[in-house]
């Protein structure tokens, strides 16, 4: 079969993120031409499900009529307009919206920061920038610190720009641009799968269920915020993922966790920044929030991917009024905060945020979301028959599943042998996308996605693991 037109012209001229490029171009590429509820289709009318969500973007399904006419009806108003001296009613009215489910009636407890300004960006990277950016200045000008120092945790990934590189962790995204980089602290991690202090013996369930410890890798971070106070300081703020640690391999946080963490970095007087972008809008946690899961109110809440429904580029961080405050002064005095983006509060990304925000809140999405959840734990059972799955651990709408050698002993694979990639081609094949973290599966398909299509998700996983591995 010859390569269709549109995958030519794709490999004669796109350079693709993430993507080992030689590899690229050996075959012909999937191109997708259009999208329905949970399903896509490419140029050749091949049909998949959706089991990624658009790279985790898209919360509502492919082609939902509200947000499509809500980004028309803007449309036929006004595209964009800088924010840069002018202000827009979809970008108002969304500041609005996002204030009050950031602060509900019923999440974090009295005397936690409230969340009152939101600051408008572009992606996952540029709301953890704008974050860290903040807290920098934040720090200086009211005294806390001279020289600010960040924490985070261990295999942490914030993004690619140069300050949310600088706070990630995984070797493999740093090394390149090590030179450029400002250092920044890490902490081990609350991987329960793998964790050296977790005695209990491989079990066919999630490795937090059955664990064995006393939460050693809490008395970690803590011994890391004493050591820095012995240095004469603390630290200006601890960066994480609440919940769930994505590109670190889908890391599913045990229950009461973040509580501890939380407490142990406030009674150092260290701020919080909450990287929200994959986990939350739902996505991840009972409440709209991971860090509301156990009553964690950050100080900077970093939100983009799901924001827009998976539509259009839009990011957002949240911050106090306290931090507010700290930029303002007479214009000669430039307490501005000089960051900005030619697209900031953009007039349809806003409105399609809207939009999806309304849908978020439905009662008949919260239903969605708690089906969904059921489906895939109930769905993921069959998998446990295979060795070569270690383990399959859940957040919310969000599952992983992790392969191993042999179940019993926990070997991994080695990355270079693509173990993650195959069984994510043999999916394709059978007409289900999704993309591996490493040598872990992530099934995060939108909220709309049927039981039918769940067992057909979890079908295929079998079936293309059993393929790759068992029957060799």
């Amino acid at each position: 079969m010859k390569k269709h037109p549109l995958a030519k012209l794709d490999q004669q001229h796109l350079w693709h993120p993430f993507t080992q490029m030689r590899d690229w171009l050996r075959s012909e590429p999937l191109v997708i031409e259009r999208g329905k509820g949970a399903l896509l289709w490419d140029v050749r009318g091949r049909e998949y499900i959706d089991a990624n969500s658009s790279i985790w973007t898209n919360l509502h399904g492919h082609n939902h009529p509200k947000i499509n006419d809500a980004i028309r009806g803007q449309l036929a108003r006004v595209a964009h307009t800088s924010a840069l001296g002018l202000a827009n009613e979809p970008a108002a009215l969304l500041g609005q919206a996002m204030v009050n489910l950031a602060n509900p009636r019923s999440g974090p407890a009295k005397g936690q920061p409230r969340l009152t300004k939101v600051f408008y960006s572009d992606d996952g990277s540029t709301a953890v920038e704008v974050a860290l950016k903040l807290a920098y200045e934040f720090a200086r000008r009211t005294g806390r610190a001279l020289k600010p120092r960040f924490m985070s945790l261990d295999g942490a990934y914030h993004g690619d720009t140069v300050g949310a590189v600088s706070a990630g962790h995984i070797d493999l995204f740093r090394r390149a641009y090590s030179g450029m980089l400002f250092k920044t602290d890490k902490v081990m991690s609350p991987y329960c799968y793998r964790c050296p202090f977790n005695k209990a013996k491989p079990e066919r369930s999630d490795a937090r269920d059955t664990r064995k410890c006393n939460f050693e890798c809490v008395d970690k971070v803590e011994q890391r915020f004493v050591a820095r106070k012995k240095r004469g300081s603390s630290y200006t703020a601890m960066l994480l993922e609440p919940g769930l640690q994505g590109p670190a391999g889908m890391i599913a946080q045990p229950e009461g966790w973040l509580g501890r963490v939380a407490q142990i970095a406030r009674g150092h007087g260290t701020q919080l920044i909450a990287d929200e972008v994959m986990t939350g809008l739902g996505r991840a946690a009972d409440r709209y929030f991971a860090s509301h899961d156990e009553g964690v109110q950050p100080d900077y809440l970093c939100l983009a991917k799901g924001l827009s429904g998976g539509y259009l580029p839009m990011a957002a961080t949240l911050t106090t009024q306290e931090v507010f405050d700290a930029f303002l002064g007479d214009y000669s005095e430039f307490k501005t905060f000089f960051h900005g983006h030619s697209y900031t509060g953009n007039a349809l990304g806003s409105a399609a945020s809207l939009a999806n925000v309304a849908l978020l809140q439905a009662k008949a999405t919260e239903a969605k979301r708690k089906k969904l959840a059921g489906n895939l734990r109930a769905e993921a059972r069959r998998l446990w028959s295979l060795p070569q799955v270690g383990d399959i651990r859940q957040a919310g709408c969000v599952l992983a599943v992790e392969l191993v050698r042999d179940w019993q002993t926990r070997e991994p694979f080695n990355l270079a042998e693509q173990a993650g990639l195959r069984v994510c081609d043999g999916l394709a094949k059978r007409g289900v996308l999704t993309r591996p973290v490493g040598n872990v599966i992530v099934v995060m398909p939108p909220f709309c996605t049927t039981q039918r299509q769940i067992k057909i998700i979890f079908a295929a996983l079998h079936d293309s693991i059993d393929e790759n591995f068992t029957k060799q």
